[in-house]
């Protein structure tokens, strides 16, 4: 109850002293919430407190445990006291135990049987559906053999990103969660939230950076532990012990993170991990890199002031990440997943940006059109210097009109979106100073693939109207349910030639790093599978529900792993995780046509008869003539034929003719893309 209704410790404690009361006095109900977390503890779902330095050097853990000061900056490990109560830390680590947590997952029937899905129960046909169906994980089977035999043993991937926990972003304060998925579950649950597992919480007024090694040594540790000698676990479907082995398989995060994790700098010329110091048509060797990384010394983590500067080395590495320490590391193809999410984000960004001339967000600023001068090309965009020193900036012909910027405003406030598909986007529309605010990640997914590509096309010419279309069409390909390699490596030739049709619209300056790891995408999802299992969508989620602004994620980490734990052997209780989906079908099916048929739940009521127009009448009949299959026998016969024929006829032409008039008002690219809005 705490957690699904949100309910306070106080009121808990409150309850619980009632049902003592109430119950004979032999109950075994925990007197306070303080004694029901020690329950917990008993059960394996507790955590490790484990104090940091100051400047973020070294644990105090292990050999370091005893230690008052830091061994590398001698910073004080407690804050003072002045000898009144206990010691204080400076920083606290909290750790979250991962052995037992995957132990946990094998003894309910409900998940051991899932936990081997990837194996027995996943078709291999060549389609790319699941983790197991990439090659990075086929790979893997081949170079370790005999951990690929066991189907039990966990493959995980490890998310990284920080948030503010006060939701406020004048205060710097932020936490950086680590949050590990196991990929053998099937496509429904692999991204689910009770199974996204809270592996360490780092605090820190400010980003932990490079230092993040420091803070991911017990997790490390636990992997290579896991690695070499496995757990004993229990297996419920069998009714037998066996030795479970885990690896990690790849890291997910941000670009900023990306460069904490893997040591590669995401700035300067050399920003692109993937292109390294090469082109980014030629992909690098994993030996190469493996080179570079033993040139790499000198590193010392730690933010004291008097560590000296970390200068990059050659050719933009700034340290060895600690997973080289994992025995299967260094074989790995894609270690680190360039974020789709984050992409998109930025893409949309920069194209409504420069369009819509926002500020901050335009790329088409005065220094871009100096930019063009000084190399000599698209003299139309020229800056037009006057006598008396100012200059006119002529306009580009991808930037709308005050006039076209108030209609496109309208037409994103005239969208109407299915049921969870998407927020309302007509909420960040501030038409007073022409600016979109408070866009979500989630929201730019769904603005670059279907809302700008249409609400633009009105305003700019032809050519610019079928490069949106085509930038909307290849993240859609991306993000689909299924691939086939075969699509991928198209989508490897289009979006370069996509890109090349973008370097002819806008500026420059508009080709920042984020625009151009595009390229590298599809190839990332021949190596790693669907998007949707290596992006941060889920892990955002996560950190907006289970982990709030009252700053107790502790808490409520271990009350959700509670409730999952005891869900997995109640049935019949309502909890946060067995409740029906929002948009999930229901009802019976009804008999009659097939089109009539569907179990969904309609989006409102109908309260009352409503008299339909002639034209929703003809589109009415034009979809139950395409849709019904008993139609199908009438069109052999003589008379039904040809009434089927006439209508089917009469309801095309009225189709015809309403295309055609749109036609009139704004041509439309040649481009057959389907722009219904669905979930897929």
């Amino acid at each position: 109850m705490t957690v699904t209704n949100h309910w306070s410790n106080k009121s808990v404690n409150t309850l619980l002293e009632f049902l003592t009361k109430l119950l004979p006095k032999d109950n075994l109900v925990p007197k306070s919430f303080y004694e029901a977390k020690k329950i917990l503890r008993d059960l394996g779902l507790s955590y490790e407190l484990i104090d940091a330095c100051i400047n973020d050097c070294v644990l105090f853990w292990k050999e370091n445990a005893r230690l008052d000061k830091c061994p590398k900056c001698k910073a004080s490990r407690y804050k003072i006291n002045r000898g009144r109560g206990k010691k204080i830390p400076h920083k606290v680590l909290r750790y979250f135990p991962l052995t037992p947590r995957l132990k946990r997952l094998y003894m309910s029937r409900k998940t051991a049987e899932d936990m081997r899905w990837h194996k027995e129960k996943r078709i291999d046909d060549g389609v790319l559906r699941h983790p197991a169906d990439s090659d990075e994980w086929k790979e893997f089977d081949v170079q370790h053999p005999q951990f690929a035999l066991e189907p039990r043993n966990v493959r995980l991937g490890l998310a990284v990103d920080g948030f503010n926990p006060f939701r406020n972003m004048s205060n710097s304060y932020s936490l950086w969660p680590v949050v590990l998925i196991p990929y053998n579950l099937p496509p429904w649950l692999v991204m689910k939230d009770p199974f996204l597992m809270m592996s360490l919480l780092i605090p820190g007024e400010s980003q932990p950076g490079i230092d993040i090694d420091v803070y991911m040594r017990p997790l490390v540790d636990e992997l290579n532990e896991l690695w070499k000698n496995g757990a004993l676990s229990y297996d419920a479907v069998t009714g037998e012990s066996f030795q479970m082995r885990a690896a990690l398989m790849w890291t997910i995060h941000d670009w900023p993170a990306f460069g904490d994790i893997s040591g590669w700098r995401t700035k300067g010329h050399y920003s692109c991990y993937t292109c390294n110091d090469e082109p980014y048509f030629q992909f690098l060797k994993v030996e190469k890199i493996l080179e570079q990384l033993d040139r790499v010394t000198g590193v010392t983590y730690g933010k004291h002031p008097r560590n000296k500067k970390r200068l990059c080395q050659e050719p933009n590495w700034t340290k060895v990440s600690i997973l080289y320490e994992l025995p299967y590391w260094k074989k790995q193809k894609l270690r680190h997943n360039i974020d789709v999410m984050h992409v998109e984000k930025n893409f949309n960004e920069n194209t409504f940006g420069t369009m819509l001339g926002i500020d901050g967000k335009n790329k088409d600023t005065d220094k871009a059109r100096m930019d063009l001068e000084d190399m000599g090309i698209r003299k139309e965009l020229w800056l037009t210097h006057r006598p008396d020193g100012t200059y006119v900036k002529p306009r580009a012909i991808f930037s709308l009109t005050p006039e076209e910027r108030e209609g496109f405003f309208e037409f994103l406030k005239s969208v109407k979106y299915p049921d969870g598909y998407a927020a309302n986007i007509s909420r960040s529309v501030n038409a007073r100073n022409g600016k979109l605010t408070g866009l979500k990640s989630h929201d730019c997914h769904v603005l670059i693939q279907r809302i700008l590509p249409i609400g633009m096309r009105g305003y700019v010419d032809k050519e610019i109207s079928k490069t949106l279309f085509e930038l909307g069409s290849f993240f859609q390909d991306l993000c689909s349910r299924t691939l086939r390699r075969n699509e991928l490596e198209k989508l490897e030739e289009r979006i370069v030639h996509i890109l090349c049709k973008l370097e002819k619209i806008f500026p420059p300056a508009f080709f920042d790093v984020m625009v151009h790891l595009a390229v590298h995408l599809p190839h990332e999802a021949i190596l790693g599978g669907l998007a949707q299992y290596r992006w941060m969508y889920r892990i955002e989620s996560l950190l907006q529900t289970e982990l709030d602004q009252k700053v107790q994620s502790q808490r409520l980490t271990l009350s959700k792993s509670a409730l999952l734990f005891c869900s997995m052997y109640v049935d019949g209780i309502e909890t946060v995780h067995n409740r029906p989906e929002r948009n999930q079908d229901c009802g019976e099916r009804r008999k009659g046509l097939t089109v009539f048929t569907e179990t969904a739940r309609p989006i409102g009521l109908i309260t009352r008869d409503v008299d339909m127009s002639q034209e929703y009448c003809d589109m009415a009949h034009w979809f139950l003539l395409n849709n019904s299959p008993e139609i199908e026998k009438y069109l052999e016969d003589g008379v039904e034929a040809e009434v089927v024929t006439r209508v089917r006829s009469s309801d095309e032409t009225m189709i015809e003719n309403r295309a055609d008039k749109q036609n009139e008002e704004c041509d439309e690219p040649d481009v057959d893309y389907d722009m219904d809005l669905d979930v897929d």
